[in-house]
C-alpha cells in the first residue's frame, strides 16, 4: 500500500483493504519492531551464507550453517525469511546419458571390500571414485571425481574430453599425491571399465591401493559415489549453463576446490564442510596431507 500512494488514493486503498486513514497513517509514522529488525539482521546473515556456497543452500542447511557460526534463531523462522525474499536452494536433476554411450562388458574385477559401510575410520583409509558427462553446449566431457569417505572431501579429480581410462587415472594420481596414502588403501568404484583398464591398475599397484568393487548393475555398492555426483550435479553443473568446455572446467574447479571443500557443509561429518572436519579432526598420528 505505501509503494502505492502516487498510483492510487489513500482512502480508495483503505476501503478496499478495510482499514482506516488513521491507522493507516499510525503503521506508517510507526518505528520497525525488533521483530521486524531481526529479520533484516538475519537476512542479512542468510545471505552471507548463501553468497558463501553460491546460493546453493535450502533452508535447513542455511539454518545449520548460521547455528554454527553462532547466530540464535530457527529453523522455521529462516524458512520464512528465505521464502519471503525468493531465496531458494538448488534441487536435483538428472541428465539424460548421451546417446551412443557403450556400456563396460562384464570382466573379471575385485572383490568388494567395502560392503555397503560408507565409513572411515581415518583420512587414509579409503577413497571412493566414479565418472560421470557433463553438459555443455560444445559436447559431453566427463568428470572423474575421487573423494576421502572419511571427510567427504573430494581430494582428487579430473576432466576429459570423453569418458576413458584416462581422466579416471588422472583423478587417483591426484589423490595420491594430495594425501600420500600407505599401503592398503581401499578404492572403491563401480564397474566401469575405467576402473578395470590397465592405466588404472598399475597405479594402484605401484602404490599398494586395494582395489574395490560392488556388485554389477547394483548402484546402491556405490552410493557414496552417486550422491556426490548428484550434489555436483544439481549445484554446478545444471545450476549454470556452460557454453564451452574450457568454461565448464573452470566451473567446476572453482566449485570444487572453494565452495564443496572449504564452504559447503555435509550431513555425514556432523553439519561441517570436509575442511574444517579433518582441521578438527585430524588423527595425530597420521601425518598432513601435501596438498589442501
Amino acid at each position: 500500500m505505501f509503494s502505492n500512494e502516487h498510483n492510487w488514493p489513500v482512502s480508495g486503498m483503505c476501503a478496499a483493504l478495510k482499514v482506516t486513514r488513521q491507522g493507516y497513517y499510525a503503521w506508517k509514522s510507526r518505528p520497525p519492531s525488533a521483530h521486524a529488525m531481526r529479520d533484516e539482521e538475519l537476512s542479512v546473515a542468510i545471505s552471507q551464507v548463501r553468497d558463501e556456497v553460491r546460493g546453493i543452500y535450502g533452508a535447513p542447511k542455511t539454518f545449520m550453517r548460521l547455528r554454527a557460526l553462532g547466530v540464535r534463531t530457527s529453523r522455521k523462522r529462516v524458512a520464512r525469511i528465505m521464502r519471503e525474499r525468493g531465496w531458494r536452494g538448488v534441487t536435483r536433476a538428472c541428465a539424460k546419458r548421451p546417446s551412443g554411450e557403450k556400456r563396460a562388458s562384464k570382466r573379471e574385477s575385485p572383490d568388494d571390500l567395502v560392503k555397503r559401510r560408507f565409513e572411515a575410520g581415518g583420512p587414509n583409509a579409503a577413497r571412493f571414485a566414479d565418472i560421470t558427462y557433463v553438459k555443455t553446449r560444445q559436447g559431453w566431457p566427463c568428470l572423474a571425481p575421487v573423494t576421502g569417505i572419511w571427510s567427504r572431501r573430494i581430494v582428487g579429480w579430473s576432466m576429459g574430453p570423453s569418458i576413458t581410462a584416462e581422466p579416471a587415472d588422472d583423478a587417483l594420481k591426484m589423490a595420491l599425491a594430495r594425501r600420500n596414502p600407505p599401503e592398503g588403501c581401499v578404492h572403491h568404484s563401480d564397474h566401469g571399465s575405467q576402473y578395470v583398464s590397465l592405466p588404472l591398475s598399475k597405479t594402484l599397484r605401484e602404490r599398494g591401493a586395494r582395489p574395490s568393487m560392488g556388485s554389477i548393475s547394483s548402484p546402491w555398492d556405490n552410493a557414496a559415489m552417486g550422491s556426490l555426483m548428484g550434489i555436483v550435479k544439481s549445484e554446478c553443473v545444471h545450476a549454470r549453463a556452460c557454453a564451452a568446455r574450457e568454461e565448464a572446467a573452470l566451473d567446476i574447479f572453482e566449485y570444487i576446490e572453494v565452495v564443496y571443500n572449504r564452504a559447503r557443509i555435509h550431513s555425514a561429518p556432523g553439519y561441517m564442510s570436509p575442511a574444517e572436519f579433518e582441521k578438527a579432526n585430524w588423527p595425530a598420528e597420521d601425518s598432513r596431507p601435501k596438498a589442501a
